[in-house]
This record gives structure tokens, sequence and C-alpha cells, in this order.
């Protein structure tokens, strides 16, 4: 069962609180256009050991997606859980490599070495900074008659769950769903700069079932870490050319790709077959008119027979405005 209600809500930050003991959430206070004031309340403890959540922030990002929520209004906007759309998904939505995610503790002594301290720098800038944005992923709650509970505005109104919200087990599997996962995206227009933030727990499967959401089968899982590597492609051909994407065997062995596929357009896959060897090279042409790859941005996937991801990539438009050019990855 997927969350309830799944949003993004786009506003200006004015502050922010560590979490505590006492509330191992990262609380920040944002308003929109219509002064309506909003809390972000961001997950740092888990409350089922292992209690250090995963963390991932990249300082560069560059998606497909940001084209998506540039020109949303401020406020809470609803997300229809579905490709190709402005949701979401760790998996399925090539945002970022979950292996470079880091374990960190919520609170620790020392400088920019905890969760609070990671969040508070980058709320601290947008905090600061004329025209910064921020963009949490969640499910919202309000509004509510009291005052709110950390920053005392009426009504209270906010955002919760900005973690990855699929592959639970456990008490939490009821909240399993695809297109639905939390995060934090952060616009500078200043120094042209967008951040972006991904929070999941230790516990969570960042392989899980294409229909609900749920943690995959540990048989089905390995071995698929590094083995085949997507590492370019050209979406944007001439008549002279068609599109492609170029595959590599990392191992030192022979894989057996018969039934593998590579999806560029949502759930629409190039079916493969055959062999590459250790250290070879595979072009692919994706001549399937259903699977082309779209030249306004898109991601592109690779799957294994089990339908388990093997690697994913994502290009923005920028990537596709010269024809016959191929992007790496």
């Amino acid at each position: 069962m997927p969350l309830q209600s799944y949003a993004v809500l786009k506003c200006r930050v004015l502050e922010g609180k560590e979490g505590s003991n006492a509330s191992p959430h990262y609380q920040i206070h944002g308003i929109d256009e219509n002064n309506i004031h909003y809390r972000i309340a961001v997950n740092i403890r888990s409350q089922t050991n292992p209690s250090d959540l995963l963390y991932y922030c990249d300082e560069n990002f560059d998606h497909p997606i940001i084209s998506k929520i540039s020109a949303l209004v401020t406020g809470l906007t609803p997300l229809v859980s579905e490709p190709n759309t402005a949701a979401l998904d760790f998996i399925r939505g090539n945002l970022f490599d979950h292996q470079k995610m880091q374990i960190l503790p919520a609170d620790l002594p020392g400088a920019d070495n905890d969760l609070n301290e990671k969040i508070a720098k980058y709320v601290g800038w947008a905090s600061t900074m004329n025209n910064a944005t921020i963009y949490a992923f969640g499910a919202p709650w309000g509004p509510e008659e009291k005052a709110d509970l950390y920053f005392n505005f009426i009504p209270g109104y906010g955002i919760h769950d900005i973690h990855m919200n699929q592959g639970n087990s456990g008490k939490w599997a009821s909240d399993n769903g695809l297109w639905q996962d939390g995060g934090l995206f952060l616009h500078f227009p200043s120094i042209d700069k967008w951040v972006a933030i991904f929070l999941a727990f230790q516990s969570q499967s960042f392989h899980s079932d294409d229909a609900s959401g749920e943690p995959l089968d540990y048989n089905l899982l390995s071995p698929v870490k590094d083995t085949v590597r997507i590492i370019a492609a050209i979406v944007n051909p001439t008549a002279r050319n068609r599109e492609t994407v170029i595959l590599v065997n990392t191992t030192n062995q022979r894989i057996d790709i018969t039934d593998w596929a590579i999806i560029g357009s949502p759930n629409i896959k190039r079916m493969l077959y055959g062999e590459i060897r250790a250290g070879e090279f595979l072009t692919i042409p994706v001549t399937e008119k259903a699977a082309r790859l779209a030249r306004d941005g898109g991601i592109i996937t690779l799957l294994n027979q089990n339908g388990v991801k093997i690697d994913g990539v994502s290009y923005t438009e920028k990537d596709c405005q010269k024809a016959d050019a191929t992007i790496v990855f």
C-alpha cells in the first residue's frame, strides 16, 4: 500500500532547527509566495536498528526532472506516482548511484560529520541567498487548526517522509510504492547551482518489485554490482545514423545478456540477447519506435533477466542538442 498522498513543496527557506534525541528530525521552516508557512520534517534517525541513515548529496545535480519542477508554482503540488512526471523513484528514476550513499549518524561531535550538520549547511545557504528555493518531496499534512509545534505558525502545514518510500519490510511495508520517494532539492540561481539530498534507511532494499515496491527476493539479486555498465549513448542521430546505447562488461568473464533489456521510454523494453566478453564494449541499436530515446532529456536503464536493475543513467535536453554527438556517462 503506497503513501496516502504524495506531493512536492516549493518554497523559500526561513530557518532550520537541528533534531535531537527527543525529535529525530531536522526541521525546516518555509514560506511560499502567498505567505503560507510550512514545516519540512526530515528524518535524521531511524526508529529501528540500525538507526543511522544512508545519505547522498549531489552538489551539482543535473537531471531531466529539473525541467519538470522549475516551472511549478510555490506551495504544495500533488504528484502522480508515475514515470515521466515530477515524481521521484530512487531505483527507476536514475537520480543518483545508491552505492555512493554513506552511513551518517544524526549527531556526532566534530564539524560537518553528521546529518544535522550536513542538512543545516544547505538550509543555511538557502536562508541567506537571494531567490534560493527548496523543493521537498514526500507526504503532506495539514492544514491543522493548532499552531505548529516547532515554529508556532498557524495553521500547521507541512510535509514529511523525505526519504526513500519503497523496499521496506516489517512494520513499514505498508508505505511501499513506486514513484513516491522523498528528497530535498535546493536551487541557488545566483550561483547557478542545484543541490539534491537523498536519504534512505539501512533496512530498505534498493531492488524492489516493479508492481508493489516490495523488496525483491534476495536470490534474484546476485550478482548485480558493477557487472555491465551503460557508458554512452547517441540520442539525437541524423537520418544516416540511429539511436544507440553502448555497454561495457567490467568483469573478467563472459556475461550472458539473453533476456536482459534496455528501457528508454517508460516501461518500453528493448530486449537483448547473446554474450559480452570480458572487457568488451557492445553497441546496441535502438530500432523499435516505442523504445526510442527522448530528445528532451530522459533516462536509460539496463535490467537483467529477472528484471533487476543493473545500471541506469540520465541525460538532459542540453546533452541532446548536438546531432550525432555521443553522450558519455
